[in-house]
């Protein structure tokens, strides 16, 4: 291999005290990212501004997407924008016999750099995707069809700061041990017993990122970086309908690998052919012994059954709640929701679904408001934020496929309608499929829930821009449906709303008897679907939905073992 581009020296000058800030920041909890939120920011320091970066994602259209990476035996690709227009894009389909053990060569190198040098090199990876944020932004949008704004931030600078997490957690778990100690124990009026013993963290094996449809780079970035910065390979297999944006950043990795001395194979790209459903395969190969999987609960539970001698770490269904009790600001409540239930068409893990409202209605500094009051007021709410067509497009993207259109016209039979679903016109791209939320009522009396089994609507995940308006008999049998639906199906967040101290406390207790991540009382810019990096952890790993916190030490600590040489001194 040609000697170093990069040298660990000139790493850590680059990027040191980036590194340093990051362990700090998952110390103190505060606010920080170094990857600047706003497009003009980019387009100096050899960063792409947005003409740019559109020229960059225009030219990989309908081309051949080389990695050089061993055991190429086709191509394969059949992405289609959720805006209408197909990529075109052909990708290396990959001969896992002959991948699996090329990604295995490079370990050892991998391993003797250290944690400082893995993680250097990360920041690195990760430093160059940002320079290259107006590029991954349409290529996030074309995948996943959210729009341009929330794929330039939630696809770039956000995806970049949980990938950075992620680094900093893995050096932290890797340093706690030290790298050595010298051991001495007292004999009494003979010599000590003495011994040197070394330290060394050692990979698990090669880990494989299971990439979803909806936030390709998002979800993948915190399991690649964990198991990268550990010392395992990576092997991703990305959603077929999203393959571009994890396609870039592998191609961004394998080159900081091979410029640092090390072997580009440690990143690797697995694009399956239609019908071929690989993840499966690759999911049980002993060679494999880490899986990060974002997506349906059926397939994670497979996971979790079947691939057995992995690590699995999985997010999947959940059923968001928000439980309505009362508020001292009736507009700023209602603009939050309205919001929340928008955003990119209610296509997030994060989005509420069921929002849980006293039948009696509820006190606000509006007055008191009736179940029917509240529930017209939040319809309103969310037609007003979308009644511009402009504006509504730019908040709702596109509906991924045909499966969330389906659902959303599904939930209209399911109760009174509250909040029609209307189409939305894209005139920039008139073959997209944009719809504005549909608001359902439905029946939250106990007698719906209290047993043994129920086949209420609000106990699923209805994936899409679908929410549930349920009356409740009270408070109290709100936060008992709350806590049976954390406990049984699920949950990646919790909203409440209450001026009731002694109501606070009690939603408090079920979320942390259950394990879900609770907001309280949102009403300005904050929203209960939105997590920072650094600061908050998305999801918990304690109830249904997920098996594993973005992120924690518990994230990243079972990716390595520390393994131990002791010497007679």
């Amino acid at each position: 291999m040609a000697a170093a581009q990069l040298t660990t020296d000139a790493l850590a000058e680059k990027h040191r005290s980036t590194l340093d800030q990051a362990l700090d920041t998952i110390r103190t909890r505060a606010y920080w990212s170094p990857h600047p939120e706003h497009p003009k920011a980019y387009g100096e320091n050899g960063s792409l501004d947005a003409a740019a970066g559109l020229e960059a994602y225009k030219a990989l259209l309908n081309t051949r997407f080389e990695l050089d990476q061993p055991g190429t035996d086709g191509w394969t690709g059949e992405e289609t924008s959720p805006y209408g227009p197909a990529l075109g894009i052909e990708y290396p389909h990959a001969d896992i016999d002959v991948l699996l053990p090329a990604m295995r060569a490079g370990m050892g190198a991998w391993r003797d750099a250290g944690a400082e040098t893995r993680a250097l090199v990360c920041v690195e990876i990760l430093a160059r995707i940002s320079a290259r944020t107006h590029e991954f932004a349409h290529a996030v949008m074309h995948t996943s069809g959210q729009a341009f704004m929330m794929a330039f931030q939630a696809g770039g600078p956000h995806a970049q700061d949980r990938g950075l997490e992620a680094v900093a957690y893995a050096y932290a778990e890797q340093t706690r041990t030290p790298g050595g100690a010298d051991w001495s124990k007292p004999q009494g009026k003979r010599d000590p017993l003495e011994l040197t013993k070394a330290f060394t963290p050692v990979a698990r094996g090669i880990a494989l990122v299971i990439g979803c449809n909806t936030f390709p780079t998002w979800n993948g970035y915190p399991g690649l970086f964990a198991s990268l910065a550990t010392g395992n390979p990576v092997l991703v297999k990305p959603h077929p309908r999203a393959v571009l944006p994890l396609a870039l950043t592998v191609r961004v990795a394998r080159e900081v690998l091979a410029e640092a001395g090390f072997d580009p194979n440690l990143v690797a790209l697995a694009v399956e052919r239609r019908g071929e459903g690989i993840a499966k395969t690759l999911a049980v190969r002993p060679e494999v012994r880490i899986i990060d999987y974002t997506g349906s609960t059926a397939f994670g539970d497979w996971l979790e059954a079947n691939a057995r001698q992995a690590q699995v770490y999985t997010e999947k269904a959940g059923v968001n709640t928000v439980v309505v009790d009362s508020t001292d600001d009736y507009k700023g409540m209602l603009s939050n929701l309205a919001f929340s239930l928008s955003l990119y068409s209610g296509q997030m893990c994060t989005t509420p679904q069921n929002l849980l409202i006293p039948r009696d209605g509820i006190t606000t500094d509006a007055g008191p408001k009736s179940y029917d009051e509240v529930v017209t007021d939040l319809a309103s709410a969310v037609g007003g934020l979308l009644g511009d067509d402009a504006r509504a497009n730019a908040l709702l993207g596109a509906l991924v496929n045909p499966d969330v259109k389906a659902r959303l016209e599904a939930a209209a039979g399911l109760g009174e309608v509250a909040l029609p679903s209307r189409e939305v016109a894209n005139p920039d791209f008139p073959d997209a499929v944009v719809r504005t939320p549909v608001i359902v009522k439905l029946d939250g009396s106990r007698k719906h829930w209290d047993g043994a089994d129920t086949d209420a609507a609000y106990f699923s995940e209805c994936f899409g821009p679908v929410s549930f308006a349920v009356s409740v008999d009270s408070t109290a049998d709100a936060l008992e449906l709350l806590r049976r639906t954390v406990r049984e199906k699920g949950a990646m967040t919790v909203g409440a709303y209450t001026t009731s101290p002694d109501t606070e406390r009690a939603v408090e207790e079920v979320c942390l008897e259950e394990s879900a991540q609770l907001s309280l009382n949102l009403t300005g810019g904050v929203y209960v679907n939105q997590t920072a990096a650094f600061s908050d952890f998305h999801g918990s790993g304690g109830n249904p939905a997920a098996n594993a916190a973005l992120c924690d030490g518990a994230f990243v600590a079972n990716r390595f073992r520390v393994v131990e040489v002791r010497r007679q001194a």
